[in-house]
């Protein structure tokens, strides 16, 4: 007979049941892992509501006890099919029911028709009742009972195989979600069959754990759904590391590259703490545990993610190299309480050998641009030295005939102490000129000498405005008289004022400002080198009147390669002075309209960098 007991859970589950097909059925986007869901559950609720009416139906009523027995029938020989359905679906990510898996429906099937026709044949009972101990079974009731246990050790076998071959911590406990909650109405079917004390209701009700489990699974946790699996397969395929910890620091699970990485290295693995993978001997080892340790206890105190960078020494290929990675530990918090950390490992070393070769081929451009200057000072350094070495040659010849004077006058009565003094006199002049000429030479000398070295050069010396703007002066100086050009220097600020840093890089960011200038004014004029300085900046300018820079230009400037000189520009000179300036000295260049017509192109050292002087101001003028 039906219990009270088995009423009462039969109307709670039927409440249940109903809300939940409705509610699935209004908000969720179905998959067939929850539609073959739904259909379990709706089968299980037919199932159990034909026994809950059984209970007040009169005993004497044969024909209305069959009627609900070959319902409860057709329904208990479905819902183990569902179950193994759903673990097809779900191992197979089957999106439809092929038409192949509806084979599994026909015993089910034919259940149903042996069921309904038993009059007929008593295939199924010989002798039919509501008491268990009364009923006499056919023949055909080892078929069904058999397909029935064969189908949830199916399901059960699948799941649990599936687990052990992928062997994560996410498939183990989805699957033994899965196996527990068919080993339930497997382990009372078996005893129901054998025993007959057993009352028809216990096998429906060790159906419930099928229903809650699976429920709990699907729609809470997402343990039998496609989404667990489909993340996965996306986390796996993802190159960069991840690794979860839970709120102790116990290793629940990783994806395949921080496997392949790590855990062949420092031996991590699943089920562990990481502080027993901290080792006495390995010091690279501790040095990345215990960097993982400190970040995931800083971590728990802040409850915000921590990032830091962390080298380790791998092998690929029987090579060794080092690697690079940024690991990310990030809390993850379940109702505003801590339940665990996520830790990335982003492997830079590639970002690291593309910066690499990023500043590798920028110094190549600087060096190939310095070159290129140095070329371009060659002609004027020919004419610069051709003027002192002429000079010192006349010189010298005119000393020769002072000499040879000399001696032919050495007997000569007439020539007196005076003559000789004079002659003396006018050998020290020469002297004197050939003096200021190798003078010159050696300010020339040294001027191209220091621009010959390395423009990355890190030399930090200090040095003023006032010998900058000389040794430019002196550089520029053949450039601006072949152009019929006047440099005009402005000193609006100390002429003596200290900057710290390589003073060839600003030279030859000044000279490359002044060839421009030569470049854009064309005809005779005059180019104004200047100084200024504000509360924050030391600021050198060039002042031209040529005709300014189209708009076009100044929206790329010092940001790319561009050039209004056409062929005969690279536009490499401002780009490379832009790194020069921001990497030797943490300036800027900058660009304004000349007022007067014509552009002004300068840089701003910030204060830090130089020290100011006292000195009055000063002018001067270069031709």
């Amino acid at each position: 007979m039906i219990s009270d007991f088995f009423a009462v859970i039969a109307v709670a589950a039927l409440v249940c049941i109903t809300i939940f097909v409705v509610w699935s059925i209004k908000t969720q986007h179905l998959r067939l892992i929850h539609k073959l869901y739904i259909a379990l559950a709706v089968s299980y609720a037919i199932w159990v509501l034909a026994l809950l009416i059984m209970k007040f139906v009169d005993p004497a009523n044969t024909p209305v006890l069959f009627f609900l027995d070959a319902v409860t029938n057709s329904t208990g020989s479905t819902t183990p099919t569902l179950y193994l359905c759903i673990s097809l679906a779900f191992l197979n990510n089957w999106d439809t029911m092929p038409r192949k898996a509806w084979l599994l429906f026909i015993i089910p099937v034919l259940n149903s028709l042996v069921v309904w026709t038993n009059p007929l044949h008593h295939l199924q009972y010989k002798v039919f009742s509501i008491i268990k101990s009364e009923i006499v079974f056919g023949p055909y009731i080892a078929v069904s009972s058999i397909y029935c246990y064969l189908c949830l050790v199916v399901a059960m076998v699948l799941m649990m195989s599936f687990a052990l071959r992928n062997r994560t911590r996410l498939y183990l406990l989805q699957c033994s979600l899965f196996t527990l909650s068919g080993l339930c109405p497997l382990v009372v079917g078996f005893i129901s069959t054998s025993s007959a004390s057993m009352p028809i209701t216990a096998t429906p009700l060790s159906f419930i754990a099928i229903i809650i489990l699976n429920g709990i699974a699907i729609y809470k946790l997402h343990f039998l759904d496609i989404k667990p699996l489909a993340t996965q397969l996306v986390l796996n395929s993802i190159s960069d590391s991840f690794m979860i910890l839970s709120d102790n620091g116990l290793i629940i699970s990783f994806n395949r590259p921080f496997s392949d990485i790590f855990t062949q290295r420092y031996g991590l693995k699943e089920g562990s703490h990481l502080s027993e993978f901290v080792t006495e001997d390995d010091n690279s080892s501790n040095a990345v545990v215990y960097n993982l340790i400190t970040a995931v206890d800083s971590c728990k105190s802040s409850l915000s993610p921590i990032s830091y960078e962390q080298s380790i020494i791998t092998r690929e290929d029987k090579n060794v190299y080092k690697a690079y990675f940024i690991v990310e530990v990030s809390p993850v918090l379940l109702k505003q309480r801590l339940s665990g950390y996520v830790v990335i490992f982003k492997d830079v070393t590639q970002l690291k050998n593309s910066m690499q070769k990023l500043q590798d081929n920028q110094a190549r451009m600087m060096e190939q641009e310095r070159l290129a200057f140095l070329g371009q000072m060659m002609g004027g350094l020919a004419h610069n030295l051709k003027t002192p070495i002429m000079s010192i040659s006349g010189c010298i010849s005119s000393v020769e005939a002072l000499i040879d004077e000399c001696r032919e006058s050495l007997d000569d009565a007439q020539v007196t102490r005076e003559d000789y003094l004079e002659i003396y006199g006018e050998i020290e002049g020469w002297f004197q000129k050939m003096r200021e000429s190798s003078a010159y030479m050696s300010e020339i000398i040294t001027a191209i000498k220091g621009q010959a070295t390395t423009v990355v050069s890190n030399e930090d010396a200090a040095f003023t405005v006032d010998e900058l703007f000389k040794r430019v002066t002196l550089l520029m100086r053949h450039e601006l008289f072949s152009s019929h050009n006047q440099l005009i220097i402005e000193y609006n600020q100390e002429r003596s004022t200290t900057i710290h840093g390589d003073i060839n890089s600003l030279i030859q960011v000044l000279d490359n400002f002044i060839s421009n200038s030569i470049y854009a004014q064309h005809d005779k004029g005059e180019i104004v080198l200047g100084v200024s300085r504000d509360e924050e900046y030391l600021k050198i300018y060039v002042k031209d009147n040529g005709p300014g820079v189209s708009p076009r230009v100044k929206q790329r400037l010092f940001r790319e390669m561009v050039t209004s000189k056409g062929t005969q520009g690279t536009g490499l000179g401002l780009y490379i002075s832009q790194a020069v300036v921001h990497g030797n000295f943490g300036g800027t260049l900058w660009h304004e309209d000349n007022p007067e017509g014509g552009s002004i192109f300068g840089m701003s050292i910030p204060i830090d960098r130089i020290v100011l002087s006292k000195d009055v101001p000063m002018g001067g003028t270069a031709k």
